[in-house]
């Protein structure tokens, strides 16, 4: 029985540090640091440097127009701002539909291989300084070529991750109030990891590379963001963060379509964890293995594991007749639980309280990963992205 109870405490301790620990942790250091050495702030360029706005759209045609339109507002010097279109293996026209812009780059090929292999293709036609990276069906904020390029105003600094934004409405479901509750939270760590060294990673919607880092991923990489984020971090560079440049895009359709994106962005944190188990060596990486492992690998190994033990187990426990300690971890478990069966039921609502689909977000998102990794291990995956339905009909 000592080592039941023993196991459920180890269990709650993961959960706990993973959601909330490991933040409230980065929170003090993050303070720590600002009285020991104050945050240098970002340089406004007299000068700005030339950078490319790589855009990766693939059967984006219903989009492009409103995409293009965004680019024209980005407030960035005349001639310094280069905007390329990668389009392989999109078979809607697109290729066609932005060869009448004559300030636009289009490469395309028929073969559509995933958007690891076309970066790797278009990437050697790239000469600016920096490359901007974001999605078709993403808009920018003004701004945010110019916050995204301030940013590289210390020369360890090989990459800036963007802020991911979900729209949301005055009423909305599970899918996207779950997403956005869930990106301002990551937000939130991504600026303390990078307020106390480095961020871990950068979302693909929006970031900013050293073009002299780039280096081709494998072609059957699924989170070719991930992994060139994580290349700069092997160079021995960090990845700094900012909320002033930001991406928009519409959440989910539906559970189910998130679901499934979620799983596929599961395997693919499998195989990047399995291709690069040395930033896990503090004495080669330092601080960055210990946030590595707390914010990610954390979370996707070992806390969907920890959720399932501390119930199962904290139940023998109540069964055997344990203290009432057990008794009320379980009743809390339980009114969780019912929350997440509130949240499924809910799935479809339109609602104001979005709040109470988190609990059912968390727990689907927590699942996904156990797929994800059972369909890794099967090798049952694809480097194309499948685009998942997203409100307005868009992916």
């Amino acid at each position: 029985m000592m080592w039941l109870k023993g196991t459920i405490w180890i269990a709650l301790g993961i959960v706990v540090y993973a959601y909330a620990g490991y933040t409230i942790l980065l929170m003090f250091l993050a303070l720590i640091k600002k009285w020991l050495k104050p945050f240098k702030p970002a340089t406004i360029h007299e000068t700005w440097p030339e950078v490319t706005l790589l855009v990766a759209a693939y059967n984006e045609k219903q989009i492009l127009d409103k995409k293009v339109r965004n680019i024209r507002e980005i407030d960035y010097p005349a001639g310094c701002l280069h905007v390329v279109f990668v389009t392989d293996g999109s078979d809607d026209g697109s290729e066609q539909y932005l060869a009448r812009y004559n300030d636009i780059t289009v490469y395309h090929q028929p073969e559509r291989k995933g958007k690891s292999a076309a970066m790797n293709r278009v990437m050697p036609y790239i000469h600016t300084p920096y490359v901007v990276f974001c999605d078709a069906n993403t808009m920018l904020n003004r701004e945010a070529v110019k916050e995204l390029i301030k940013q590289f105003n210390a020369d360890n600094v090989g990459c800036v991750a963007g802020e991911k934004k979900v729209a949301m409405e005055a009423v909305d479901r599970a899918a996207s109030s779950g997403e956005s509750i869930y990106w301002h939270y990551e937000s939130f760590i991504k600026k303390m990891e990078s307020e106390v060294y480095s961020a871990v990673g950068a979302a693909g919607e929006l970031y900013a590379l050293r073009t002299s880092l780039f280096r081709p991923v494998p072609e059957d990489t699924i989170l070719d963001d991930f992994v060139v984020s994580l290349e700069v971090i092997r160079q021995g560079y960090i990845i700094r963060y900012t909320s002033h440049a930001f991406s928009v895009e519409e959440g989910s359709l539906s559970m189910g379509e998130e679901i499934k994106r979620k799983i596929r962005i599961a395997t693919g944190s499998f195989q990047a964890l399995f291709r690069y188990p040395r930033l896990l060596n503090i004495f080669s990486y330092g601080f960055f293995s210990f946030q590595y492992f707390s914010h990610k690998v954390l979370r996707w190994a070992i806390v969907p594991l920890a959720i399932l033990i501390l119930f199962i187990f904290n139940l023998a426990v109540v069964v055997h007749g344990g203290e009432k300690i057990y008794l009320v971890l379980f009743i809390l478990q339980l009114f969780f639980y019912g929350l997440v069966f509130v949240g499924y039921l809910l799935r479809q609502k339109d609602i104001k309280m979005r709040y109470l689909f988190l609990p059912y977000y968390l727990i689907s998102m927590n699942a996904a990963m156990v797929a994800g990794f059972i369909r890794y291990c099967r090798g049952h995956y694809t480097p194309a992205w499948e685009k998942s339905i997203r409100r307005e009909g868009r992916g």
